[in-house]
Order: structure tokens, then sequence, then C-alpha cells
């Protein structure tokens, strides 16, 4: 059971699942106005989020977008308010309204390695077999940036890219110190990779958020300050050591585990291989 979580008096979300790939959805609340944050992976995901909202007698008055996954917009059609978005979300959002989300067009779209196995099946058990998925377009388009006053409280929606989705957007609220990223610093999940081009820029954009709360939409609980700064250094450090030298896997290890002074993790293991899958892949 996902539930909505009061985390301060301006945030609330509602709990990721893994269970179909539900992402973390979230609702800034102002004194005069509400942004939501993600539209989730299905029109049942999207009414349970409104109808716990319900329960704290909370509407939205815009909903933002942080980027074009399925997961993130296949429940757009049930929000009857503005959505916002950066303008490259808007045109895949396009490019998915062209799209079958049957069997075989899924299936054909895993051999084309365009999406992956992953999401094709928790596409099947979160839709079943009413797969007539309808995304509309957003109302509201930026370019870099832009933002809002909530009344007590502000927001600010700012592009950052990456690897994951090039379109990927974060959200920020001063007033709380609190920062949602999306999936922006998650790899690319088609190739398994990252690359250290994009990542030193996207960690250039995040490091400068003065923040003591991190919100990974598909990560169970926030990261504290010291958390995502280890989280940055590490990504850091793997990408300047896959460059230095040229993706070595031994030396990369070898030097990460020296500046961490310990063994290192599954999850910093598996880290470095996607950076040498990018490493190779470009290369």
């Amino acid at each position: 059971m996902q539930n909505l979580i009061r985390f301060s008096e301006h945030i609330l979300f509602l709990e990721p699942s893994h269970e179909t790939d539900r992402p973390l959805l979230a609702a800034i609340v102002g004194s005069e106005r509400t942004l939501l944050i993600d539209a989730g992976n299905s029109l049942r995901h999207a009414n349970l989020f409104l109808n716990h909202l319900k329960t704290f007698n909370i509407q939205g008055d815009w909903l933002a977008i942080t980027h074009h996954d399925w997961d993130h917009v296949f429940g757009l059609s049930e929000f009857k308010i503005p959505v916002i978005a950066h303008y490259s979300t808007r045109d895949e959002i396009k490019k998915l309204q062209c799209l079958s989300w049957a069997d075989e067009a899924l299936e054909q779209r895993v051999r084309d390695k365009t999406q992956t196995s992953f999401s094709a099946i928790n596409i099947k058990k979160e839709l079943g077999n009413e797969r007539d998925v309808v995304i509309p377009l957003p109302n509201i388009t930026y370019m870099v940036q832009m933002s809002m006053d909530l009344g007590g409280v502000s927001c600010l929606i700012e592009h950052v890219g990456g690897d994951h989705a090039y379109d990927s957007s974060v959200v920020y609220i001063p007033e709380e110190k609190v920062l949602f990223v999306g999936d922006a610093m998650y790899a690319n999940t088609k190739t398994w990779s990252y690359t250290t081009e994009n990542t030193l820029k996207l960690i250039h954009k995040l490091e400068k958020y003065d923040l003591e709360v991190c919100f990974l939409s598909h990560q169970e609980k926030p990261l504290t300050k010291a958390e995502y700064l280890h989280e940055l250094n590490v990504l850091r450090d793997i990408a300047v050591l896959t460059e230095k030298f040229k993706g070595d896997r031994k030396s990369i290890s070898e030097e990460l585990a020296n500046r961490l002074a310990r063994s290192l993790s599954e999850d910093e293991i598996e880290t470095i291989d996607f950076f040498l899958n990018g490493f190779h892949g470009a290369t």
C-alpha cells in the first residue's frame, strides 16, 4: 500500500512502489496555490494520488513533469489542471502519443532497443489489457527554468539534463531546502551507462542548490544532505577516474577505494560498470 506522507507543512509525497515501477509523486502546498510533481505511471496511480490529496483537502493548481518517461506521464489525463514541462519533454510526449502499447509493439521496441524489457514488463503489469493510453501535451513550457510563488513557499523548476533523460528537470523549494531530482541522477537504462561529459555537467548544476533533503523518484527514503553530497562526489570521482585511466576497471576501482578508504559497495561497483559502458560505447 502506497501512503501519502506529510513531510513538512508545505510538502507531501506519495511513496514510490517497485512492484510496477511507480515513481514518487509530490505536492508542494502554499497558502494560495499547490504545485504537483509528476503524473504517475497509470490512471490508477494518478487517482490514488489525487484521492489521497483529497483526504488532506488539497487540490493541485499546476502539475510539473520532471521528464518524459512513461512512468511519469501515463497518468496525465487524470489531472485537469495546467501542466508544466521543459519544451523537450513536450516534444518527447508528442512522440509517445504516436506509439502503440500493445504486446507486439512493446516487444518490437525491446528488440529494437528503443525500450527496455523492464519498462515493457511493468507497463503490462500496471495497465493490464487496457492500454489505450492518452497522454495530453503540457500547456506551459520553458527553455531553462521557471519559478512560481505558491504563497509562503516558492518553487524553482530547472532543466538539468543528464544521461537518464536529456529533458530531465528538477524542482527546488528554497524555503524548505528540499530538492526533487526526478530520475536525473540515474543512468541511461537503455544502455545501462553514464557518460563522463553529461555526468559532470549534471553535477555542476545540482551542486549549486542549498539543500537539506533530496528526493529521488524511485528511492524509498529521501537523501539527507550528507548522503546526497556523497552520491554526487562518488559520481564525480568515477567520471574523472574513468577519463584519467581510459576506462581501465582495475585502476578506477583501486583509486576509488583509496579515496573512500574502504572496500567498494555493490552499488559503487555497478556505477563503475555503467561508466565503462558509456566510455567504451563512445570510443
